[in-house]
């Protein structure tokens, strides 16, 4: 059963900092791409960025290219965001995903497993 368990969201000021994590476990016959969504209140999920297996190809969205950087540790079995420069606009529940597949995506469907998610919560 794969398993996916986002932690480090928090509540910071506008211009802070954050590192979310995932741990993801029970899936280790084959390599995968992981993403990272978020969902803002009344709003619909959107993605924030992606990376394949190798870390080669990483994708991110426009509202948070320069300012979060998408990383993994395959050896834990993790994927870390470091979100900078955080904006009010940030603030979201942050998802974790992994991917059919070792490919990036910013669609949700080629996204079988997801975390819980963790709140982020950004101050002006």
């Amino acid at each position: 059963q794969v398993q996916l368990v986002e932690s480090g969201g928090g509540s910071v000021q506008a211009g802070g900092s954050l590192r979310l994590s995932c741990a993801v476990s029970g899936r280790t016959a084959d390599r995968y791409g992981m993403g990272w969504f978020r969902q803002a209140p009344g709003s619909e999920r959107e993605f924030v960025a992606a990376i394949n297996w190798s870390g080669s190809t990483i994708n991110y969205a426009d509202s948070v290219k320069g300012r979060f950087t998408i990383s993994r540790d395959n050896a834990k079995n993790n994927m870390y965001i470091q979100m900078n420069s955080l904006e009010p606009e940030d603030k979201a529940v942050y998802y974790c995903a992994t991917h059919l597949s070792d490919y990036v995506s910013t669609y949700e469907r080629y996204y079988p497993y997801w975390g819980q998610g963790t709140q982020v919560t950004v101050s002006s």
